[in-house]
């Protein structure tokens, strides 16, 4: 994995004409996915430690658990036979272990935008504990104290937007729940608080492409986890 170049100069998050296209993940995999456009594939790390008991996972460099690393490798199974002409990965341990038992870790470069929400002082915390001091708390609204803004985690997907666009090829990226919900939001043009609407399971797969033409960004695919060995993970595990 090698450090790659950021693209400001490609397209931006386009906010008009903007179709939102979210369909379940269908037991054939072509269903859903555009065989006409460019898609971005979106493959969340598998399961580590602070997933199973749901604590916010920022930039805590967690690994892999024995069964997070088996999940990578069915992602990698999963994704044989799609070709791609860029892959991405966050520099987080548990995105780049998957990242490389999925089998693209001699293509992938490393790209700091993917980094999981910096949660600052609730790092590490429940979101039952954090409900409690600060009753009515979203995340994807509110941000957290001495970590990230919703705008911010937006601006960086913004971001990666941008440099996918400008590819010419299908894309995949490896990282982090809560990002990867606010990416496919800015997709579609939308605000990252509709990104609370989007649930991701750890060694999932999403797709992001277009429905019709380039100006109609779409979510093709989401939250695909025929694949995954199941934990016992919170509905809503973290990062």
């Amino acid at each position: 994995m090698h450090s790659g170049s950021r693209d400001h100069g490609a397209r931006g998050v386009s906010s008009s004409s903007v179709h939102l296209w979210v369909r379940n993940a269908a037991k054939d995999w072509g269903a859903g996915v555009s065989k006409t456009f460019p898609v971005v594939y979106l493959a969340r790390h598998g399961e580590t430690a602070w997933t199973i008991t749901g604590q916010h996972t920022g930039l805590t460099d967690l690994p892999l658990t024995e069964r997070g690393e088996e999940n990578a490798q069915r992602l990698g199974v999963r994704l044989a036979g799609i070709a791609f002409a860029k892959v991405f990965t966050s520099p987080l341990k548990r995105a780049r272990r998957t990242c490389e038992l999925a089998g693209f870790a001699q293509v992938a470069e490393l790209d700091h935008d993917l980094v999981e929400w910096d949660y600052g002082s609730y790092e590490g915390r429940l979101t039952v504990d954090i409900l409690r001091e600060r009753p009515g708390w979203q995340l994807f609204r509110d941000g957290c104290p001495g970590g990230e803004s919703p705008q911010q985690v937006a601006e960086r997907a913004d971001r990666v937007v941008r440099r996918v666009r400008g590819v010419a090829g299908n894309v995949l990226l490896f990282s982090s729940g809560h990002f990867l919900r606010v990416l496919a939001t800015r997709w579609i043009g939308i605000a990252p608080i509709h990104a609370q609407a989007l649930m991701l399971s750890t060694a999932s797969l999403s797709a992001l492409s277009y429905e019709n033409s380039l100006s109609q960004p779409a979510i093709s695919l989401w939250n695909d986890a025929h694949h995954v060995l199941k934990s016992n993970e919170p509905e809503d595990s973290k990062a």
